[in-house]
C-alpha cells in the first residue's frame, strides 16, 4: 500500500464530513486497513483500541464473518429489490417483525431508510402528516433541544440544536423550536440532580404553553445526548418529559440512533430511563455499522392513522428495506441475542467499566466522569472545584485526543470532553487496557498544558 499516494488522492478527491478539509489535506488522513474485536489497525501498522466503536456503532465488534456471509448469501439469492410497487422481500419482512419484538411497548411498525438522519427526516414528515390527516394541520411544530443532534439532512440538522450546523444552509427550517438541554455539570450549579432533572424537563412544558398545545406536534430528544458530550440526564428527567407530552397530547420521539441496540445495557435508552416513546428513529447498532441501515419505528396509534388515512403514502427511497441490509441486520441481532451481548454488557462489563471510569474521574484534569452502561464522558477542566471550562474551548480536547491516538487509544473529543463508546463485546482485560492508556494520556495532556 502506497500510503502517501492514497493520502494525495484522498486530498484531491474526497470531502470528509465534520472536518476542516483544507487542514486535513495538508496533514494527510489516517487510513484504516482492518479490524478485529475491539481493535483496528491503520496503514502504518499501528494497533488502536477503539473505545468509540467506530462512530457509536460497532456493537458486536469488528471481524464477525457471520455478517459478511449473511450479506453474501442474500446477494447471491436476490441482491436487490425495492419496497415500491406493492412489493417487498423476505428479509425486510422478518426484520420489521424482529424490531417489533425488541422495541418497547406498542412500537410495532418500521419504515426503513438508510441512516439515522433519514429516519429523522421521515419522522418529521410523517408526524406532521399524522396530525394533518386527523384534521389538525396546524399541529406541526417540533420542539427539540439546543445542542441536540439528529443528523445532517435538512430536517435532521434543523431538529438538532447545533448552531454551527444551522449556520450552514440557512437552518433551521420553520416551526422547529429548541429548549435548553439537561446538562447538570454546566447548568445545574449546586442543585440536587433529581431536582435539576425536573426543572430541565419543565422547560418543555413552558415552551408548549408558549407555542400553544394545539400547535405542537412532537418533542424529540436523544435519551443520552451523545455528540455534544454525552449529557446523561438525571433519572427524574425523562419520566417528567413523558408526563408532559401525555398531558398536552404531544408525540414523544426518542432518538435511539446512538442508544439503541444495547449501548446503555438495555436494548433501548428509553428502557434504561423508564419511559415509553411513541416514535423511535434507529440506525448504527442495528447492523453494528457493518452496512448502512436505519428505520423510523412507530407505535400502534401512529401507524394506525398513517395506514387508515387513505391515499398514497408519498414517502420512500430506492433502498428502503434493502434485502442485503435487512439480512445483515437480522444476523447481527441473532448474534446479539444468542450470545447475550446486551445482558453481558449490562451485568458484567458496565459495572466494572463504571468503577474504572470513576477512577479516571479522580485525575486532576477531570471535572466529571459520567457514564451509563457503555457510554460515557470525561469533562476536562482547569479547576475541578469550580467546574470551570478552559478558554478557547476545544483546544485541550483535541490535544488529549491526539495524545490518546499516539498511545494506541481511540477516544472522541467534543470541545474539551472525551467521549467513550466501546464495542459491547469489550472484555474486563480490555477495560483495564483502556484505563491504563487513558490515565497515561491524561498525565501527558496535563504535562503539555504545564508547558
Amino acid at each position: 500500500m502506497d500510503i502517501r499516494e492514497l493520502q494525495r488522492l484522498d486530498a484531491a478527491h474526497h470531502l470528509h464530513p465534520f472536518n476542516d478539509n483544507a487542514a486535513l489535506a495538508r496533514r494527510g488522513t489516517r487510513i484504516l486497513t482492518r479490524g478485529e474485536g475491539c481493535y483496528v489497525w491503520d496503514a502504518e501498522g499501528n494497533r488502536l483500541l477503539d473505545a468509540f466503536a467506530g462512530l457509536w456503532c460497532v456493537n458486536i465488534g469488528y471481524g464477525r464473518r457471520e455478517l459478511a456471509e449473511a450479506a453474501a448469501r442474500q446477494m447471491e439469492q436476490l441482491a436487490y429489490y425495492n419496497s415500491f410497487f406493492q412489493c417487498t422481500t423476505e428479509p425486510t419482512i422478518r426484520l420489521a417483525a424482529k424490531l417489533a419484538e425488541l422495541a418497547p411497548g406498542d412500537i410495532n411498525h418500521a419504515f426503513f431508510v438508510n441512516s439515522g438522519s433519514e429516519a429523522n427526516d421521515t419522522i418529521f414528515r410523517l408526524v406532521r402528516h399524522f396530525w394533518a390527516v386527523q384534521g389538525k394541520p396546524e399541529k406541526k411544530a417540533f420542539i427539540a433541544r439546543h445542542n441536540g443532534y439528529h443528523g445532517t439532512t435538512v430536517a435532521g440538522a434543523s431538529l438538532g440544536g447545533m448552531k454551527a450546523m444551522h449556520g450552514q444552509g440557512g437552518l433551521p427550517i420553520p416551526d422547529i423550536h429548541h429548549i435548553d438541554p439537561p446538562y447538570w455539570f454546566g447548568d445545574g450549579g449546586d442543585m440536587d440532580e433529581d431536582e435539576y432533572g425536573l426543572l430541565a424537563a419543565r422547560r418543555l412544558e413552558d415552551r408548549i404553553l408558549e407555542l400553544g398545545p394545539d400547535r405542537v406536534a412532537a418533542f424529540i430528544g436523544e435519551p443520552i445526548m451523545g455528540a455534544i458530550g454525552v449529557y446523561i440526564p438525571p433519572r427524574t428527567y425523562w419520566p417528567e418529559v413523558e408526563r408532559i407530552c401525555r398531558k398536552y397530547d404531544v408525540l414523544l420521539v426518542a432518538d435511539e440512533v446512538i442508544c439503541g441496540f444495547g449501548r446503555t445495557g438495555q436494548w433501548f435508552g428509553s428502557q434504561y430511563f423508564g419511559f415509553q416513546p411513541d416514535v423511535m428513529p434507529v440506525a448504527k447498532g442495528i447492523t453494528s455499522g457493518y452496512i448502512p441501515l436505519g428505520a423510523a419505528l412507530f407505535s400502534d396509534r401512529v401507524a394506525r392513522v398513517l395506514r387508515e388515512a387513505g391515499g398514497e403514502l408519498a414517502h420512500g427511497a430506492t433502498y428502503s428495506g434493502h434485502p442485503v441490509c435487512a439480512a445483515v441486520a437480522l444476523e447481527n441481532l441473532r448474534i446479539m441475542e444468542e450470545e447475550r451481548i446486551v445482558e453481558r454488557a449490562r451485568e458484567e462489563i458496565a459495572p466494572y467499566l463504571a468503577r474504572r471510569w470513576a477512577e479516571l474521574g479522580e485525575h486532576r484534569l477531570v471535572g466529571q466522569a459520567r457514564i451509563a452502561g457503555l457510554v460515557g464522558a470525561l469533562e476536562l477542566v482547569p479547576d475541578k472545584p469550580r467546574r470551570s471550562f478552559f478558554p478557547d474551548r476545544g483546544r485541550v480536547g483535541a490535544l488529549c485526543r491526539d495524545i490518546a491516538l499516539r498511545n494506541g487509544l481511540i477516544l472522541r473529543a467534543t470541545w474539551d470532553t472525551m467521549l467513550l463508546s466501546p464495542p459491547l463485546v469489550i472484555t474486563p482485560g480490555q477495560v483495564d487496557e483502556l484505563f491504563e492508556k487513558a490515565w497515561k494520556t491524561l498525565n501527558e495532556t496535563a504535562a503539555e498544558l504545564g508547558k
